[in-house]
């Protein structure tokens, strides 16, 4: 046992550098590129950090174990929103761009409201059986394609018209090879840390008899989170305001349309009245999160308060029911 407890240390340890490395070398890409960060976060930082989900929750739809699958999801949404945002409202106010009030911020909630009418389509159809089907994923998969075309494009005419770099410019900047190899070993160490943080802590909440349900939405969640929370905080951290909200909203993005959509066309997941309940909790969530970021245009650290109380209030539903 005291192996495990180990290992789940040398997962946060794995974590921590490799978010560090992950979000040095995406910035330094951004920079090369003259790419806006908030696309880097949207998209390579995003994808990057819900490499754990997707390896959970795609492993979990292959064995069956939908309770883990479907609430590894839910449960990472929740944290990313209310914990990530939340902690890195201390360290420095959240500033929301206008082209992320209007355009991604929104479209997490419409993706989440997607996955809740799907959870309910069998209440429409007069099924017995309360699934995500292939079908369902196959629409999932391809708004994710949509979704990651847009970012490119994006991506490629913010870069048109770019004012040459001074010399100075370029000796401030990494080279191609570098900023590749960091964002290599970043996401590797990212990787490997919240394996081992989600296969101990697993094995630790296991040894105290706790649901599959409760772990995969509590300790599996916030573990495959903690590179979105580790890297968001480092970005913070580093002045990069929006490479740390991008890699958020990109999370939660990616983990409905490509994490549970590639789940369901591999093994349609059954879904249970609970997890139709904690996604219509997830929207209330992400509406309310949505207002804090129009108000003023960021997230204060007062509002941050507010959201770690609420994923506080949040966790003590699960526990109690």
């Amino acid at each position: 046992m005291l192996l495990t407890y180990v290992l789940l240390f040398a997962g946060f340890a794995c974590l921590v550098k490799g978010a560090d490395w992950f979000v040095e070398g995406s910035s330094s890409v951004a920079k090369l590129l003259r790419v806006p960060s908030i696309i880097i976060g949207l998209t390579i930082v995003a994808f990057g950090t819900s490499a754990p989900e997707a390896a959970v929750s795609i492993t979990a739809a292959i064995k069956g174990q939908n309770d883990i699958a479907i609430g590894n999801v839910i449960g990472s949404n929740f944290f990313n929103l209310l914990i990530v945002i939340g902690v890195c409202s201390f360290i420095s106010p959240v500033k929301i761009t206008k082209n992320m009030l209007k355009k991604e911020f929104p479209f997490s909630i419409i993706v989440t409201v997607i996955l809740l009418i799907m959870c309910l389509d069998a209440f429409i159809f007069g099924s017995e059986n309360i699934t995500i089907s292939r079908i369902d994923g196959g629409i999932l998969l391809a708004i994710f394609v949509w979704f990651l075309g847009n970012q490119i494009y994006y991506a490629l005419q913010s870069m048109k018209g770019k004012v040459p770099r001074t010399d100075e410019e370029k000796g401030q900047l990494r080279s191609p090879l570098q900023s590749a190899l960091l964002i290599i070993i970043g996401l590797v160490l990212v990787v490997l840390g919240g394996d081992l943080v989600v296969d101990n802590a697993s094995k630790i909440a296991e040894s105290f008899g706790l649901s599959q349900a409760f772990i995969g939405l509590t300790i599996v969640a916030i573990g495959t989170s903690l590179p979105e929370l580790v890297t968001s905080i480092v970005a913070a951290r580093k002045g990069e305001n929006d490479l740390a909200l991008g890699n958020i909203i990109g999370s939660n993005i990616f983990n409905v349309i490509f994490i549970l959509g590639t789940s369901a066309t591999i093994h349609p997941i059954n879904v249970g009245i609970n997890t139709i309940y904690d996604t219509l909790i997830l929207i209330a969530v992400s509406i309310s999160t949505y207002i804090f970021a129009n108000t003023r245009k960021k997230i204060s650290s007062r509002e941050g308060i507010i959201m770690i109380l609420m994923y506080f209030i949040y966790m003590t539903y699960i526990i109690i029911r």
